[in-house]
């Protein structure tokens, strides 16, 4: 048995590292899931006048410490003064001295976003004039690097344990209550358990070396570490393991007394169970939930439930197949999985995938936001590959499936080979034992005859008698009787043998255990359905590595959605860049509103953005940039700084997603957030701004 399984592990284990390796690799650090979508100034503008402040304003919000907005002169010194500050919305912004010379500027920033992935990037501006300058950016690697890779990793283990652990027992639960007394499968849930406890405290470590420095040493600094305590990460992190506190108490009752009853007091026992080990695997899974994706974006009141929901769903399925694979391998000849427990799997792991198609559907239509981000984004590509290794998993399921069918028809299949080999087995004894009767008889009768026959020497015929059966019984059944033969020699050859008696009985214990494992696995291997189906069920279980893999990659890559509102961001900064020489402001923002034909992008221009009166035009665009109109727009102009606005400005609809409105004051210079109400329907409506200089 040993021999057949150890090959098949190896090579699931070769395959989750190369797997893993190839998608982490394949991840870098362009993995960040806030983008920037603003700044001001804007990248490579050249201004008149030195900012006093610089302003950056990304997709979603994110946190900051005191290094993380920096601004470096020609020379590579800073010139910011005091700690970033959130100062609108998702608008972060940093002091600068005051009489800034002219030159090239570089803004630095290194941010970790709401779904707890760091970003970082950098711009220039010039002041005055363009000039040359000595600082270099381009060795930004926040997220990558060794630190990056190893992070990576600990997610993916912590992904596995929770998915062997919730599934393993969910499988005992609801599928084959007997298995609580299987070791193999004892040791599978609890292995689920450490490895998800040791990913746990390995990413709390990593963390704080992961979202700034990015250096190997750094990983035990208990400066760090304690800077990750106060981010919503860190509090995630802490909770989980509180939380696998009290799994670990799950699992002693699972494996010990609930075990040790009788399978009718096991009925009102596992209830109790199944509400509590629920109760538990909902919070391990709200840990992810509440820190990462679904915690930020689109919906985040629905989104998180229904993550959760998604993330015990793939337990379930995934976790529950292992724990089937292991069963049908592993378990003993006396105790083997029966029909009733595959069929019990095959209908929860189908109730699992149904939640997941649902809960799927929603988290792509959030996360993508358009049919082009499947083809246009690294995020919707991912998503691909992931579908694709999902239905070939159902439809390797779907054959599993057919043996479980096949499985039930056949009755006690397996039952009745395990007797039917049992019965040869007895017969053959039977057969040995009457051979070696009737030899011992033949033996016997000749040693009377020969007796009777000599007439001098009776007794050393007689001696020569009993000799002659002795040897004969020992030569038909030596083999049967060797055990025997060595436990009576131990016992009658007194102590100076027995340091040769205990080395033959450890060769027959080594002997018998390893009659006793062949034997096992000739009784495992007697139903050719039964050995169909574990082979299935090893397909299963190698192509859900690979699922398990795409998906801890998808969790570690930007969004689609936000991958494109980047992408508009950029269309935006460029357009206002070229604009700002002429004079006039163009800003581009996209929207969603979150109901049907919701999403556009909003270009409005503002000429000539100065002190007086203003020319406005907005022009409302589908993704693919083609005007369409919508029940309402309204702006509003707001100076925070001088305590000025909202100043409310309703535009004339004009013609087909063009909207103007003329004589719009601006009373005096500054950074001005405007913003802009979309109405789509009656009931969705979304309001989107940016900061821009005015005067």
């Amino acid at each position: 048995m040993t021999t057949t399984i150890t090959p098949r592990v190896r090579n699931l284990v070769l395959l989750l590292l190369a797997v893993t390796g190839m998608l982490f690799a394949g991840a870098g650090t362009a993995s960040a899931h806030a983008a920037l979508t603003g700044s001001d100034p804007t990248s490579g503008v050249v201004v008149d006048k030195a900012p006093t402040q610089i302003s950056l304003t990304f997709s979603e919000k994110v946190s900051t410490n005191n290094d993380s907005l920096r601004v470096l002169d020609p020379k590579g010194k800073r010139v910011d003064v005091g700690k970033p500050s959130n100062i609108s919305g998702t608008t972060y912004a940093i002091q600068v001295r005051s009489g800034l010379s002219d030159g090239t500027y570089t803004v630095a920033w290194q941010v970790v976003s709401a779904d707890s992935h760091p970003v970082a990037g950098a711009f220039t501006f010039s002041v005055g004039a363009p000039s040359k300058t000595t600082v270099s950016v381009s060795d930004q690697d926040v997220g990558g690097g060794l630190v990056g890779g190893l992070y990576g990793f600990g997610r993916y283990m912590s992904y596995a344990g929770f998915i062997v652990m919730v599934g393993g027992a969910a499988f005992i639960l609801a599928c084959w209550q007997r298995g609580a007394g299987v070791r193999a499968l004892q040791r599978l849930v609890v292995s689920g358990w450490v490895a998800l406890t040791a990913a746990t405290l390995w990413l709390l470590l990593l963390r704080g070396s992961y979202t700034t420095t990015g250096k190997l040493g750094d990983i035990f600094d208990l400066n760090l570490v304690g800077q990750v305590l106060q981010t919503k990460t860190g509090a995630a992190l802490v909770s989980r393991l509180l939380l696998l506190a009290a799994a670990a108490l799950f699992i002693a009752v699972l494996f010990g007394a609930y075990d040790k009853r009788e399978e009718e007091e096991k009925r009102d026992l596992t209830f109790g169970l199944a509400i509590g080990g629920g109760v538990v695997a909902a919070g391990l899974a709200a840990s992810w939930a509440l820190a990462e994706h679904a915690s930020t974006g689109l919906q985040p009141g629905i989104a998180m439930p229904v993550d959760v929901v998604h993330l015990l769903a793939v337990a379930t399925w995934l976790g529950g197949l292992s724990a089937l694979l292991v069963s049908l391998y592993r378990a003993p000849a006396d105790n083997q999985v029966g029909r009733t427990a595959v069929q019990n799997f095959s209908r929860v792991a189908f109730g699992s995938v149904l939640a997941l198609v649902a809960t799927g559907i929603y988290q792509s239509w959030r996360q993508l936001g358009s049919w082009s981000a499947f083809t246009d984004t690294g995020y919707g590509q991912l998503l691909l590959v992931k579908i694709g290794l999902v239905a070939l998993l159902v439809g390797i399921a779907s054959i599993s499936r057919r043996w479980t069918a096949r499985l039930a028809d056949t009755g006690e299949t397996a039952a009745a080979a395990e007797t039917a080999v049992e019965e040869r087995a007895q017969e053959k004894e039977k057969a040995h034992a009457s051979a070696s009767s009737k030899t011992a008889d033949s033996s016997a009768t000749s040693a009377e005859v020969s007796a009777s026959s000599a007439t001098t020497s009776t007794e050393a015929g007689a001696s020569s008698a009993t000799t002659s059966s002795k040897a004969a019984a020992s030569a038909e059944g030596d083999s049967d009787l060797a055990a025997s033969s060595s436990s009576s020699s131990s016992s009658t050859g007194g102590d100076s043998e027995a340091p040769g008696g205990s080395k033959r009985a450890a060769q027959l214990a080594r002997q018998q255990a390893a009659v006793d494992s062949t034997r096992q696995k000739r009784l495992r291997d007697a139903d050719p359905i039964r050995f169909g189906l574990r082979r299935s069920v090893l397909a299963e279980a190698a192509v859900a590595v690979v699922v398990l893999a795409v998906t801890t990659a998808l969790t570690t890559t930007e969004p689609g959605r936000t991958e494109e509102d980047a992408k508009a961001a950029k269309a935006s900064s460029s357009s206002a860049s070229s604009s700002s020489s002429a004079g006039a402001l163009t800003l581009d923002m996209s929207f969603d509103t979150g109901g049907t034909d919701g999403k556009g992008v909003i270009r409005l221009d503002l000429d000539p953005a100065r002190v007086g009166g203003n020319e406005m035009h907005v022009y409302v665009q589908r993704p693919n940039g083609r005007a369409f109109d919508v029940p309402e727009v309204k702006v509003a102009f707001t100076l925070a700084a001088k305590k000025i606005g909202p100043l409310p400005v309703t535009p004339d609809h004009i013609t087909t997603g063009h909207w103007a409105a003329t004589g719009i004051q601006i009373p005096m210079a500054g950074d001005w957030k405007i913003s802009v109400t979309v109405r789509t329907s009656d009931i969705d409506q979304t309001t989107v701004d940016k900061n821009a200089q005015i005067g």
